[in-house]
């Protein structure tokens, strides 16, 4: 009885275990069939959870970067002011300029003025020099021409003479070229432009009576080099005229002075050529130049106290 009771027992041992054998074979595919379902779809809600609060995160951080990179352009540009005021370089007619960025500060400065004494300094040196070349050209001339070379003499063809008429030359020559500068900075914006940087740069920082050597030294030099030695080299016609102010136009450029201004010297050069060949005198071409730059250098100044003064 024992016996049949403990084969009994162990048959349904046997069976409760393959049951539960069964039940457990037959409910684990089940439950990983459906973690597999159910878990790419919870990552998924997790991942666009976390990439939600990432990007709340980084407009936050953008936000705040824009209103520290604000208060960081304000906060430059207040300091760049303070200290640009205490120096005074905010004054009218100065060619200094500041660009503020989100990232940095950029100084843009078109032509800045040189001081006083590197004005007078580059005037003396630069008249000098052509000085000295006119003086070594004419002097050449003259010496190979007495060797028998087939060139032109400038001694000769224009001197150093005078007469009492070339005042009445000089005084035409001056109210032409000024009537004509007048004129082309009320009606020609871009020689306008030229002409204010090209006197902002050489006139602002001088004082009245330095007017006379920057007038004076330039006029007497140029017109030596060009109309009392180039131009005579070249023969006293209109094709050296011609050539030699073109050559004189193309020399003004720079410092400020763009096309305009070189189109505008050509003229002058023009003007002052014809009263050379005229006059066969390079006094004539000399005192005008220099009176031009005088009466310029003046009415600049004049202009431009009268516009600081509108301005307070």
């Amino acid at each position: 009885m024992g016996t049949l009771v403990t084969a009994s027992s162990i048959r349904k041992s046997s069976i409760q275990h393959h049951h539960l054998q069964w039940r457990n074979t037959s409910l684990l595919p089940s439950c990983e069939i459906c973690n597999q379902l159910l878990f790419p779809r919870k990552m998924l809600h997790l991942h666009t959870l976390v990439r939600s609060f990432a990007g709340k995160n980084s407009v936050k951080k953008l936000r705040r970067d824009g209103k520290e990179g604000k208060m960081k352009k304000e906060e430059l540009k207040r300091d760049f002011t303070d200290e640009s005021s205490s120096r005074g370089d905010f004054v009218s007619g100065n060619n200094i300029g500041v660009e503020l960025t989100n990232d940095n500060v950029v100084t843009k400065s078109a032509l800045p003025s040189p001081s006083r004494r590197g004005v007078l300094q580059a005037c003396v040196v630069t008249s000098g020099l052509m000085f000295a070349i006119g003086l070594l050209i004419r002097q050449g001339s003259h010496l190979v021409v007495k060797e028998g070379w087939p060139i032109y003499d400038c001694f000769t063809l224009v001197s150093f003479d005078f007469e009492t008429w070339h005042l009445e030359l000089i005084a035409g020559l001056v109210i032409l070229i000024s009537s004509a500068r007048f004129l082309l900075l009320k009606t020609w914006p871009k020689f306008a432009e030229s002409s204010e940087a090209s006197n902002q740069m050489v006139l602002s920082q001088l004082e009245p009576l330095d007017y006379i050597l920057v007038a004076c030294l330039p006029g007497l030099s140029e017109e030596l080099l060009f109309r009392g030695a180039l131009m005579p080299l070249f023969g006293l016609d209109w094709k050296s005229v011609l050539v030699v102010a073109a050559m004189f136009g193309v020399l003004h450029l720079g410092s400020g002075r763009k096309y305009s201004f070189a189109i505008w010297a050509t003229f002058v050069g023009l003007a002052y050529g014809y009263a050379a060949i005229i006059s066969s005198s390079i006094i004539v071409p000399m005192t005008s130049h220099a009176l031009n730059n005088l009466v310029g250098a003046i009415l600049w100044r004049y202009i431009s106290d009268i516009s600081e003064q509108g301005l307070e």
